[in-house]
């Protein structure tokens, strides 16, 4: 039974500056179901509610988004209380926080134990009187927003119910199941890469701007450093290529693991400015390789990407894939609603656990031309988010993997790796296929498409007559 006094004072309303919210300290994911089930009710009642399960949005820093809203906005901290809870190191320090709270702001009652289990007692709130959830949700329910209207805890006049309780209990409802499932990650393992890194320094004077703007212009990956510069390239490659910057030379060589992870004495090269080098040689390279394939170019906001135009791939067109025991097909370019999408790819080299690079998956649409090709690409970043979320809403994982094998093939026809130059005797060699990892659960969903789910706009299978191509055999 809960604590609850005869004095009801009136609802004091929730205002900007005051402490108006009432915050669920929990266990993930011990107390999901039960805080999902709470919190919608306690906004029906006219509380704001603050929950880790759906306060926090992507980007927040959550351990201070939780001891600020604890600290500076809470006027109630309502506990689950479970010994599954009540161990969690998380739970622990949120009650260290409240007990401090509640001395701040003078509340001995600042803290609300919500018995959902038998729990044994533990320090800061073993007097604590609890509301019992145990048995009877309903009726811990109705104790408890008489517990909050008794001390007089703000609520509005109007509530507003957040819908994305709901949305998020949907989500939940999705059964996993123990068995470990195959996935395939958007990774290309680098299975070589060369020894050595080489700087080069000139043995004169040499015009640093002129230098610089080389290195950048060079089809040759080389980054600028000091009064010289880093190349895979050889002597001879880099007197053709700076021939007209300043003679240059050797003045140290590299072990190229090393020189990332550790940097480097001479040049002296912290090992963080010594990744970044590297890192820029190597997206350099995979842009290079890319063009050299013929594909289209389009800069996004923060990067490069590449995709399958009119010389790779005809509109509607499927695109063989996979072993020759099983080949696949996927379309890398259609139309579908009046536009023309194309399938592309950005990448981005990484080292850690091992070096790898992370491919993104892009599609760029553009205006749908009276000779049935694609026109101009659509300028506007707004109409390209919209025809993504509408055109590719039906993409499956299928769909999408699919692609994804289509495009490496096409790039690499029938060769094991993809070879992507440095220079005109090294270059970074990667596994064609994503590396595959194993979830150790899977989830029961369905994983094929309906008939024609993929472009549902009739004048595509109209004008192309091509069937759904996602994961069909070829």
């Amino acid at each position: 039974m809960s604590n609850s006094s005869e004095n009801n004072a009136p609802h004091a309303a929730a205002s900007s500056g005051t402490r108006s919210v009432v915050f669920i300290s929990k266990a993930t994911p011990e107390d999901d179901d039960f805080v999902l089930w709470l919190a919608p009710r306690l906004e029906a009642a006219g509380y704001t509610v603050f929950a880790d399960i759906l306060s926090l949005e992507g980007g927040d820093r959550w351990r201070r988004e939780i001891t600020g809203t604890l600290q500076n906005k809470a006027t109630k901290m309502l506990l689950c209380c479970r010994d599954a809870t009540l161990d969690k190191i998380g739970v622990q320090e949120e009650i260290s926080i409240a007990t401090d709270v509640g001395k701040q702001i003078g509340d001995k009652r600042f803290i609300i134990p919500l018995r959902l289990e038998v729990f044994k007692k533990l320090f800061g709130i073993s007097d604590l009187q609890w509301v019992d959830f145990l048995g009877s949700w309903a009726r811990g329910l109705h104790d408890l927003l008489d517990t909050l209207e008794s001390q007089n805890v703000p609520r509005a006049a109007t509530p507003a119910i957040n819908p994305s309780w709901e949305n998020y209990r949907k989500r939940l409802a999705i059964k996993v199941e123990t068995k470990p499932e195959v996935l395939t990650s958007n990774w290309l393992r680098v299975a070589s890469l060369p020894d050595t890194i080489r700087y080069y320094s000139p043995p004169g004077p040499v015009n640093l701007e002129l230098m610089e703007r080389t290195c950048r212009d060079s089809a040759l990956p080389a980054e600028a450093c000091h009064r010289g510069f880093f190349s895979f390239a050889s002597p001879e490659e880099i007197a053709r290529d700076f021939a007209d910057v300043a003679p240059f030379e050797i003045q140290s060589e590299h072990r190229l693991l090393e020189f990332i992870a550790c940097g480097s004495p001479s040049p002296m090269i912290e090992a963080r400015e010594s990744k970044n080098l590297v890192f820029s040689m190597f997206r350099r390279a995979w842009e290079n390789f890319c063009r050299s394939k013929g594909l289209y170019e389009y800069l996004f906001a923060t990067q490069t990407a590449f995709h399958i135009g009119e010389a790779q791939a005809p509109l509607g067109k499927k695109i063989s894939w996979g072993r020759k025991e099983k080949r696949r097909s996927s379309m890398l370019r259609n139309a579908a609603g009046g536009r023309v999408w194309q399938y592309g790819v950005s990448a981005t080299p990484a080292f850690w656990p091992y070096p790898h690079f992370k491919l993104k998956a892009r599609v760029l649409f553009a205006e749908l031309a009276s000779s049935n090709r694609a026109g101009a690409v659509i300028g506007d970043s707004d109409e390209q988010h919209r025809l993504r979320r509408t055109v590719c809403k039906g993409w499956r994982n299928n769909a999408w993997h699919g692609r994804l094998m289509a495009y490496l093939e096409l790039l690499t026809g029938e060769a094991p790796y993809i070879a992507v130059p440095l220079s005109g005797t090294s270059a970074i060699t990667l596994d064609r296929r994503p590396i595959p990892f194993t979830s150790p659960v899977t989830t029961v969903l369905p994983d094929m498409m309906e008939d024609d789910a993929e472009e549902t706009d009739d004048s595509t299978l109209a004008l192309f007559n091509v069937e759904d191509e996602a994961d069909e055999p070829a």
